[in-house]
């Protein structure tokens, strides 16, 4: 029977941080803009934290039925290591989807900006099909996965919180959405890295696998610094000392997080690098919400 510690990992907690990054950028926003919802905007963290376990419970239970998890280097699935039986995991997914939908529901009823619905669903549409259905996107390798963790869990995710607290979009919030969608792509690049050996044998055509280890990794770190980048030019509105800090910071926060891909880190090794990246995606949020909110 399957641990509370089994559920936990399953969940992929790690991965979390980078679905509350875009959200605090939007609170950032919207306190810049005057319009911050104490409300609306624990709805939107609520419903961005909900996608994200729905699709890490959704790839679970799709690697897992289609046998790709049999070769992975990573910590144990609950599908593909036969902890939870398929259809608990399914149903756990779609549970989340749900509540997620639900809360976004209320969300957008709040806001009056219904519109979002359609996103909502596209958004759900491409967590689903990443690795479910009969032709999944994920193993084609294409960049549809990435282009989908960009707009999804960058420029969606962070535009609609604030939108939902006032209906303005400043050329800065979206540099700062982009940057985080970035370094969101990033951690997708450097967990596909790692799988990449296993991948191949078991079909899987991620994108790091059509690449080529070599370019592969020389794209995560050009993934993480231009994030990094984007986010410097979004604070531009501080005073300048505290910019340059904040430049400096993430300039030392990128040697450090990437130079273990650098070296040559590979399978297990990567998992360091795979939490890191996520609070280095959560530490810009964070910067990055701060700044805008006293811009």
């Amino acid at each position: 029977m399957a641990t509370i510690d089994d559920w936990l990992e399953g969940a992929r907690l790690r991965t979390l941080p980078a679905a509350a990054a875009p959200v605090l950028i939007g609170v950032g926003g919207a306190v810049s803009l005057a319009a911050f919802s104490p409300l609306r905007s624990i709805l939107a963290l609520l419903v961005a934290l909900l996608l994200q376990i729905g699709v890490n419970f959704s790839n679970d239970y799709s690697d897992g039925v289609r046998g790709t998890d049999d070769w992975r280097t990573g910590p144990p699935r609950l599908t593909g290591g036969g902890v939870v039986s398929p259809r608990t995991v399914l149903m756990a997914a779609l549970a989340c989807f749900a509540l997620a939908g639900a809360l976004g529901l209320i969300l957008v009823a709040l806001s009056g900006q219904w519109f979002l619905l359609i996103f909502g669903a596209l958004a759900v549409a491409a967590a689903w099909f990443y690795t479910g259905g009969s032709n999944p996107y994920g193993y084609l390798g294409v960049g549809f996965s990435e282009l989908f963790v960009f707009v999804f869990f960058g420029l969606m995710a962070t535009v609609a919180t604030t939108w939902v607290q006032i209906p303005v979009a400043p050329w800065w919030l979206w540099t700062a959405a982009s940057g985080v969608g970035l370094l969101s792509v990033a951690l997708l690049f450097v967990n596909n890295i790692r799988d990449i050996p296993t991948d191949e044998v078991a079909g899987k055509r991620t994108l790091p696998v059509r690449m080529g280890d070599r370019y592969a990794r020389l794209s995560y770190q050009l993934l993480v610094f231009i994030g990094l980048g984007f986010g410097v030019v979004s604070l531009t509105a501080l005073p300048q000392i505290v910019y340059l800090t904040v430049a400096i910071a993430f300039l030392f926060a990128f040697i450090f997080v990437t130079r273990p891909v650098r070296q040559g880190a590979a399978g297990r090794d990567l998992l360091a690098v795979l939490r890191n990246t996520g609070f280095l995606t959560l530490a810009y949020g964070i910067v990055l919400a701060v700044g805008l909110a006293l811009s």
